[in-house]
């Protein structure tokens, strides 16, 4: 009888949470990430290797397209690189990257799908970016790829609100045009 009261209460205690044990990491995987803390590029290659098909795996069912979660995957190891001194090490290493994998894929749906063409090809909205002048593609990149408010464009740039609105919308619609004579 007194088992099976044990048991009850154990299972009531893991349904509270109380019976949850914290996450330790291996002593491998402490060495491996402080190495990855004081910038080691061996530690870094050897994250690549290690999780670098979980990431792509992850990203490449978000995205939908080879070429995107190519991109995407290769810019969560840079950020992995750059911030993991923001690693607390209270959860799985594997979970932090993974999280910030997903962020990655979320930022880029959402850009995809403000670009002004529909499906269009990436190299022609690159090439139609390159086609304006220095000021406009400046504005376009600030505002469309950097996603920067109106005010923080006008204290990089100098310029008013009203300026900036009305040379985007003049950027947008010569990048507009120019996919127009593309696609024709």
């Amino acid at each position: 009888m007194g088992a099976r009261l044990a048991r009850a209460r154990l299972a009531r205690a893991r349904l509270r949470g109380a019976g949850r044990v914290p996450y330790t990491m291996s002593i491998a995987e402490r060495m491996l990430i402080g190495r990855l803390k004081e910038r080691d590029e061996q530690a870094f290659s050897e994250i690549v290797r290690l999780y670098g098909d979980k990431v792509f795996n992850l990203v490449y069912r978000m995205m939908g397209n080879r070429h995107e979660a190519e991109d995407v995957a290769q810019d969560v190891f840079v950020t992995v690189f750059k911030t993991v001194d923001t690693f607390r090490g209270e959860a799985k290493f594997s979970t932090w990257l993974l999280r910030i994998a997903a962020n990655h894929c979320k930022n880029r749906i959402k850009y995809l799908a403000r670009r002004p063409t529909e499906g269009g090809d990436p190299e022609e909205m690159q090439r139609s970016i390159a086609a304006l002048d220095e000021d406009h593609r400046l504005l376009v990149i600030l505002r469309d790829v950097e996603e920067l408010s109106y005010q923080e464009i006008g204290e990089i740039t100098g310029l008013a609100e009203g300026t900036i609105k009305s040379r985007l919308h003049r950027a947008r619609m010569a990048i507009k045009d120019e996919l127009d004579k593309q696609t024709r």
